[in-house]
């Protein structure tokens, strides 16, 4: 009678066969770093290291990967099309690791220790003196480092991993990202003082056909706004000037250049009593929008940003309890 025994052969195969290459933290800086200097010495200083060091190491990375991340001309380098996707991916690897060590000090109450906070012109820079006291109140040792850009640029930067959180309108058709809204900001019409509808407290879109319109440049969420608004209306998009800011739009307003869209915060911190411009509402016109805190919905950090969100909405409620705005 035959007797049948199972034999288990273990073979010991090499780390290195085992487990498929994976580029190291400091190749991905160096790589990063690289791509947005144009230079290996530039890269090298902003890494802290020798020039030859971060040449051989991106040299090697390319090898390893068994492909070209680099165009090499003299005097300048530039990433290839994999290279520049590779570094994207980059960015938002070294941005986990970030989280990762994010997440190992949060258990003393300070958000993480350091948050990018991406904010939009037209609602961060009246938001954050009333937000700022109170996050440092509660948060002392939190270090914050703000980034002002135009929405679409923000989102982008979320996406990449190059800012942490951003706050401004809610971005739209990005599911990759989480957004949190904190408020709903009306939207106002300013009209010249001597202008045939400032003596109104509200008009019909109709009232609004052959008006010049005034706009902030693309990027910004308001371009679609009086975009929209021109449509249905019948105003003119004034094509010809795009601002760079509110401020240049509220002056242009001011001197009879046109007419123009204002959100509500802007309006209560900048917009003085005397000043030659009337707000009105557009009576057939949503003229609202939303503000959010927005993040990576891939992030680690969701709960440090949600708590963030949370204090925002707390003050946003504050600035936004005191009623109507000039004549409305």
């Amino acid at each position: 009678m035959f007797q049948f025994i199972d034999y288990i052969i273990l073979i010991e195969v090499p780390y290195e066969v085992a487990m498929p290459f994976r580029p190291s933290h400091r190749q991905l800086e160096y790589l990063i770093a690289l791509g947005e200097a144009g230079h290996f010495g530039e890269a090298a200083r902003r890494c802290h290291v020798s020039q030859p060091t971060l040449s051989v190491q991106v040299a090697l990375l390319e090898k390893q990967l068994g492909v070209a991340l680099i165009d090499r001309m003299p005097g300048q380098v530039t990433p290839t099309p994999v290279g520049a996707e590779i570094i994207r991916a980059a960015k938002v690897i070294l941005s986990g690791l970030d989280e990762i060590r994010a997440l190992a000090i949060s258990s003393k109450g300070n958000l993480g220790g350091a948050i990018r906070l991406g904010v939009a012109p037209s609602f961060g820079p009246y938001f954050l003196p009333y937000l700022l006291p109170r996050l440092h109140r509660q948060h002392p040792d939190l270090k914050l480092y703000i980034r002002e850009d135009r929405p679409r640029q923000l989102e982008k930067a979320v996406l990449q991993g190059e800012t942490d959180c951003g706050v401004g309108p809610v971005p739209f058709h990005e599911p990759d990202l989480v957004a949190e809204v904190i408020c709903r900001e009306r939207i106002y019409l300013g009209v010249p003082h001597k202008h045939p509808l400032a003596d109104h407290r509200s008009v019909p879109m109709a009232a609004l056909e052959g008006m010049r319109l005034l706009t902030l440049g693309p990027g910004h969420r308001l371009l679609d706004d009086v975009r929209k608004l021109a449509e249905m209306s019948g105003a003119i998009l004034a094509e010809d000037y795009e601002g760079s800011s509110l401020d240049a739009i509220r002056q242009m307003v001011s001197i009879e250049m046109g007419l123009s869209l204002f959100p509500e915060l802007y309006v209560r911190s900048e917009f003085a009593k005397d000043e030659n411009i009337r707000l009105l509402t557009i009576a057939d016109w949503q003229g609202t929008r939303d503000i959010a805190f927005f993040w990576r919905k891939s992030s680690a950090r969701g709960r440090h940003f949600q708590s963030l969100a949370e204090l925002g909405r707390q003050v946003a409620e504050g600035l936004f309890a005191s009623g109507s705005i000039g004549g409305t």
